[in-house]
Parts: C-alpha cells; structure tokens; sequence
C-alpha cells in the first residue's frame, strides 16, 4: 500500500518485515541504538563511587559507573587485553578497580590500566591509551545518557528538544524536578514484541477505549481516541470527581512542588526517541526505558518517581502504581497479540493509520530515514 492507493483518512504503515527482519533489526541497532542518546541507568543506581550497571545498548554491552569526583562515567564492557568481558554481574560496586578475571588487567574508575601481571616490565604500554574505551555521558532528569556515537549528536536538540516540542518549551518539564524524585517503585517487564510496535501503542489513544478502562475513567477523553501527545503542549485533564492519578480515581499522594496550576489534574505524555517515555501527573513521574534485545524481543524498565518525603514517610504507593502497572500489561499484550502477525502475508505491505494515528507516520519516517544510509 502507499498513500496514493489509500482514502485521505488512511496512511500507510510500515511494512511487515520492519518487524520481523533481523537485518532490519540490526541496521536499527547501529544507526539508532549505537547513534543516538540512550537513557541507561537511574542516577541513583550508581550512587556512589565505584557503583556500577552493566546494560545493553545496541550490539554492546556498556558498563556504567560513577567516579571519585561524582561524575558518572560509561565504558563498553571489555577488557582492552583479550576482550574478555570485564563486569559480568548485572550491577555491583568495587572499591577502586574493575578487574578482568581472566589476566587481571585493572582498571580504574576513570578507565585508566593501572595494574596487569609483569606491567613493569612493558614500559612502553600507555595506560591511558590502552584504557577502558569511553563513552559520552550526560546526566538530565536524574538519569545517565550515553551515546556510542564517535560524535555524538545534540543533547539539547535531540532529547531536551524532544520534550520542548511536546510540551511546548524545554522549562515546562523542569518544575517537575525529575532529578530530584526518588524510585519508589521499579518493574522489568519482558515484551514478546518489536520495540517499535511500543512505541506505536504508546504514542496513540485509538485503543484506550477498548482495553484501558481505569485509565479512561481517571482520563475521560482519552476515550474520543486522541492521545495527548496529539497536541503540542496539551495534557488530557482528570476527569470529574476523580481526586488522583490512581486505579480507582481515589485520591493521589503529595503533589509535585513546582508544578504549576495549569499542570494539576493534568497527565502529559513524552515520547523521546528512540527508548524513553516519560509520563507527567501532579504528584509523581513515570519513566519507561526501552532494551531491544532482538527483533520480536524488549525489555522494559518502568520506574516510579515521588518527592523523596512522599517514600521516606512510608506512604502506601500501591494504587499509585498499580494503574499504571496495569496499562503497561494491557499495552503489551496487545503488542503482543500484534507480533506474530507482522510476520503474515496479508501485512507484508503494512497496515493503516486512522486520522487519530497520523502522526505516528511521522515516526515511521523517521525509521526510514535513520535507516536509509543502512540501506544504500
């Protein structure tokens, strides 16, 4: 199908083997995931010197730490020796080195050799040279972003002005004070599916009337099949009588300081490519980050954000959380349900978008054209 074939109210999706394709999978690894801003770890998971996680960012696998002087810093996860993995543990913390069980090369915190069997004896070896490949770190929203690229593109264009084109401007996320809330709660779902159908699903409402019914009553409109990220700057309101952002519309928790009045009884929705949502309602933050770990195959880190008073009092979280815990599931069973079918013939040119889900033929362009020097 393409657009000509189609009435004005249709557009075309993706073919089928976007989905299916390892080739496809893998050009999506080297000219996205290993090309741009890739959201990895909390801050607060490396929170002190010598804390580390290792996480999979396209093809490579990336330790990620924190130095002495409280910066954090990321490394691809082997040893300059014999390429032997350096951290195989998921996470942990060393005192002052990362050393290779193998030969026992060691490193330091900031990637530097500093000790190996006989090293004395080779004068010539520069230890910073034959350190710990680095990587580009930045540290926003209090979580650390790193990218594999040789030069990297534009922070503040590609994921700052990723939120400033949805909200409206870059300082409307900021009275939030994301880097300053605190993890109350984490869930790692295992996703059967293509890391582009969730986007997809999270980007359009046409489907919350069908299968989000909690979130729908807390958000009436959603039910017209509009998600907010529709509209730039506009976050769908609570409906009436409902008190919080909660399962049952009861009553929330402390609300954000900062926030102003606009943003109360209001849930907005970021998308910042090519792995992170961000999720916005009055008294905390939700944040997902996306793995792909193959093409029919992502893992998704989902965290909880409250002021840190909110965690520390105790506070019962649980139908703070549970609402959105149950619109992840319900997402991602039907990304699910969606997935063996990318691969039959009657997708094999794709599907269609509804006028509600036009803009998602923006992503999909946007998938072509990082793929498109790939593909020559």
């Amino acid at each position: 199908m393409t657009a000509t074939d189609l009435p004005p109210s249709l557009l075309p999706t993706l073919a089928g083997r976007y989905y299916t394709d390892p080739a496809v999978f893998a050009a999506e690894q080297e000219r996205i995931f290993e090309a741009m801003w890739f959201c990895a770890v909390r801050g607060t998971d490396i929170a002190g010197p010598g804390d580390f996680r290792t996480v999979p960012v396209g093809r490579e696998n990336v330790l990620v730490t924190r130095a002495q002087d409280g910066g954090a810093r990321a490394f691809l996860n082997l040893c300059r020796h014999r390429g032997a993995t350096l951290c195989i543990e998921s996470s942990g913390s060393v005192r002052r080195t990362f050393r290779c069980s193998y030969h026992a090369w060691s490193y330091d915190l900031e990637g530097r050799l500093v000790a190996a069997p006989n090293l004395v004896k080779m004068p010539d070896i520069d230890r910073n040279r034959f350190g710990l490949r680095p990587l580009a770190v930045r540290e926003w929203l209090g979580y650390v972003w790193i990218c594999l690229a040789g030069e990297p593109p534009s922070f503040e264009a590609d994921v700052i002005g990723a939120c400033a084109q949805r909200l409206g401007a870059a300082d409307v996320i900021d009275r939030y004070g994301v880097e300053s809330l605190v993890v109350g709660r984490r869930i790692r779902y295992d996703v059967g599916a293509n890391w582009k159908l969730i986007i997809e699903n999270f980007m359009e409402c046409y489907h919350c009337a069908t299968i989000h019914p909690e979130l729908v009553h807390v958000l009436p409109e959603f039910a017209g099949g509009y998600a907010a990220q529709y509209y730039v700057g506009h976050g769908a309101e609570f409906g009436p009588g409902i008190a919080g952002f909660t399962v049952d519309g009861g009553p929330g928790l402390d609300r954000i300081d900062g926030i102003s009045a606009d943003q109360d009884r209001r849930y907005y929705a970021i998308t910042i490519r090519p792995q992170v949502f961000v999720n916005l309602v009055p008294d905390h933050v939700i944040v997902h980050r996306m793995f792909p770990v193959s093409v029919d195959r992502t893992v998704v880190e989902c965290d909880w954000l409250y002021p840190k008073a909110v965690v520390e009092s105790g506070a019962d979280l649980t139908r703070s959380v549970e609402l959105f815990d149950r619109v992840n599931r319900q997402d991602f069973d039907a990304c699910e349900a969606c997935q063996p079918a990318m691969t039959s013939r009657g997708y094999a040119h794709g599907g269609v978008l509804v006028p509600s889900e036009h803009h998602i033929a923006g992503f999909h362009g946007w998938v072509r054209d990082r793929l498109r020097e790939a593909d020559s």
